[in-house]
């Protein structure tokens, strides 16, 4: 490989790069791959990667090494294979098998989607008229997938005419798709095809022009901005924007009036928008606002005015209004101003009201304000913890008001709100099928106090009868960075674990933003270690408190997830009996250096650009691949996809190589691969379970757990 200087190999159990000394089916010793010395410098510092060779995914070695830890993790469970199946079936038994989605309206159009009884894939379908009209099917995403390891369908967008329908497909899982359209009046699917592009669509109103995203080859960022007309070759698609600041992406959206097309220019700590009257497609976008280091702004349109969520001036965000006229900040005017304690969200319009969504002590609270200036007020939702959201909402003239809501203890449900009655109708809960009851189970929000004194939000769910006292095994789970919120919703499959004892807790970490835009502050950059210690401070408190039996806490974290799962075992190795890590990002220096690694040059204002020595310093400092010491390990299930194309499949890799190499331990280290998937793991609604079944058997059977 090149640059890469050979120094000897090191061969181990199964040797690789040379003849194995023994079979992966005739042994349970793990694989260990070769050491190929390769030096790092930066800063006058030189790191010495071993493993660096991993990299290489088209090498026939790399592959064979990784087949070999899925060998070897197959084999270390196989004890545990009827336990898997059995709880694959008990997760996928709780799916309503023959299920629909609410359906919504667009003008003289209902439109949903279905599964059927044993279909992987969404059936997309609408009605004309009304509800009890003849079902028309939209896309059968079953009949698509056929032949496919993988597959998966984004982007699905509707022409205004209603006549033709964009969607994009992906059949390897690096999120590469190719956009294609289908006649809904005759059935017939369109000659045109664009091929590598994001799926990212958006019509203009002739109902023939198409824009659509096209990201980076190589580094897959998204940045270019194309217009497609149908019937032509797309070869002569016309580029209408190209992001030249490596630092920013972009994405194309129409407003929710339907009179503008907007290009978003994203990046960390700032935003840009370029408008463009959707009814003069070949026309030329106009930049709404010129982007400004540390500005995030979003925008919709409404009646004569844009509405500007900003945080000019505003840490957690305001909203303001400004003519279409005249876009300039001197002409906006404050609709809801900022405040210390609550974090403004998101925004909904509709002809005589205003819904926004804010974030308060951790929770979203939905707040209805009529246009007239008459009273305003809050849904009550009645729980310690829960998740709540503006839905699918696509008619501005309308006094309905369509949200979802979930708590740990409730599956998710949608429900149609009268803003002006202030009264709620019930149009679905998720059916859980089976003996399942809400009223069995508990949830609960407590405050863990972290080393310099933060209180730190933590929300968990046990069932009841479940003792308190100290002998109940954990799961903890964590996110942390961003400024995503995770918010204390239901999942099914929990039901596995709490119906066997468990309590299950979210830590609502430092690099969120569930305590508003200081909370994620405190969680990036120079202050990432909050994200790792207040983890460990939850897990310290939970024992602490009785909820968790101290040699029984496990810890489950995925993406940058992963790294904090990463970061805690290197830190507090003693704390965990057994650790998670999905698609883990693990290896922060190397890939922070490298700006031909996907989606890495628009991750420095999270992390830090290692290329400034302070950053490069903490980064060091915390970096679980670089921090792998000669220590025990807890059991650790390190998981990945061959295509990944947000954390590449090396990284777990590699960390796992390096820990097997350099832990004092008999520990269980599982690398597992999807060799036909990427980020986001297995596709289809049911067979994705499979890896979840897998997850919760490594750490049921770690808990003493075995039916």
């Amino acid at each position: 490989m090149g640059g890469v200087k050979e120094m000897g190999l090191v061969f181990v159990g199964i040797a690789l790069g040379g003849q194995a000394v023994a079979s992966p089916t005739e042994t349970v010793s793990p694989p260990v791959a070769k050491i190929v010395p390769h030096e790092l410098e930066k800063h006058g510092d030189t790191r010495v990667d071993n493993y660096y060779w991993l990299r290489e995914r088209e090498d026939p070695e790399v592959i064979t090494y990784l087949e070999a830890e899925n060998e070897y993790t197959e084999q270390k469970l196989a004890h545990t294979k009827d336990f898997q199946d059995a709880l694959f079936k008990e997760i996928t038994d709780r799916i309503k098998k023959n299920d629909e989605s609410v359906p919504y309206r667009v003008r003289d159009y209902y439109y949903y989607d279905r599964f059927e009884e044993e279909g992987e894939y969404r059936i997309h379908c609408r009605k004309k008229g009304s509800l009890e009209g003849k079902e028309e099917i939209i896309l059968d995403e079953n009949e698509l997938a056929r032949g496919h390891e993988y597959f998966s369908v984004r982007g699905t967008s509707i022409s205004s005419n209603q006549d033709i329908l964009a969607f994009s497909e992906d059949t390897v899982g690096r999120r590469i798709y190719t956009t294609r359209f289908r006649d809904l009046t005759t059935g017939e699917y369109l000659p045109d095809q664009i091929p590598e592009v994001t799926g990212n669509v958006a019509w203009a109103e002739d109902n023939k022009t198409l824009f659509y995203t096209k990201q980076d080859p190589e580094t897959l960022r998204w940045y270019q901005i194309y217009r497609h007309t149908l019937g032509t070759d797309p070869k002569d698609d016309v580029l209408m924007y190209e992001e030249s600041d490596d630092t920013f992406g972009t994405f194309v959206f129409k407003t929710k009036s339907k009179r503008y097309l907007m290009i978003w220019c994203y990046q960390t700590l700032s935003n840009e928008f370029q408008i463009l009257e959707s009814d003069n497609p070949t026309g030329d976008f106009r930049v709404f606002l010129p982007r400004e280091r540390d500005h995030e702004y979003s925008l919709d349109h409404f009646g004569d005015d844009f509405f500007i969520r900003t945080n000019l001036n505003a840490k957690n965000f305001r909203l303001m209004k400004t003519p279409v006229s005249n876009t300039a900040k001197n002409a906006w005017e404050e609709v809801i101003p900022h405040r210390d304690d609550v974090l403004l969200e998101n925004f909904e319009m509709f002809k005589d009201h205003l819904v926004v969504s804010e974030r308060k002590n951790g929770l979203i609270q939905l707040r209805v304000r009529p246009w007239d200036g008459s009273d305003e007020h809050y849904l009550d939702f009645g729980e310690p913890a829960y998740a709540a959201y503006i839905s699918t909402n696509r008619e501005f003239s309308t006094t309905i008001l369509r949200f979802g809501y979930a708590s740990m203890t409730t599956p998710n449900t949608i429900y149609d709100y009268d803003m002006n009655l202030r009264e709620k109708t019930l149009l679905k809960q998720d059916e859980v099928v089976g003996d399942f009851k809400s009223s069995d189970y508990k949830t609960e929000r407590l405050y863990a106090q972290a080393r310099d004194g933060v209180k730190v939000p933590v929300s968990l769910v046990y069932r009841k009868g479940t003792a308190l006292n100290g002998t109940a095994p954990l799961l903890l789970y964590a996110y942390g960075s961003y400024g995503s919120s995770i918010d204390a919703g239901f999942r099914h499959t929990r039901l596995s674990l709490l119906d066997r004892g468990f309590v299950f807790a979210i830590a609502h970490v430092r690099g969120g933003e569930e305590l508003g835009r200081d909370w994620y502050e405190n969680g990036k950059l120079l202050n990432k270690k909050n994200t790792f210690t207040d983890f460990i401070d939850c897990a310290e408190f939970m024992v602490g408190e009785k909820y968790a039996d101290p040699g029984r806490v496990f810890a489950l974290g995925g993406s940058a997830g992963g790294l904090l799962m990463g970061a805690i075992v290197n830190m507090r190795p003693d704390l965990f009996r057994g650790v998670v890590a999905a698609v883990p990002f693990v290896d922060v220096v190397t890939t922070m250096l490298d700006d031909s690694i996907p989606l890495t040059t628009g991750e420095f204002d999270e992390w830090g650009d290692p290329n400034d020595k302070k950053y490069y310093d903490y980064m060091l400092s915390y970096s679980p691949y670089d921090n792998v010491e000669r220590k025990e390990y807890p059991n650790l299930l390190v998981t990945t996809g061959l295509h990944d194309s947000q954390v590449q499949y090396w990284e777990p890799a590699k960390w796992v190589a390096k820990m097997r190499a350099t832990k004092t331990d008999d520990n269980l280290l599982l690398l597992r691969t999807n060799m036909e998937a990427g980020h986001g793991g297995a596709s289809g609604r049911l067979k994705r379970f499979r890896v979840v079944a897998l997850e919760f058997t490594f750490i049921l059977d770690l808990a003493g757990i075995s039916e």
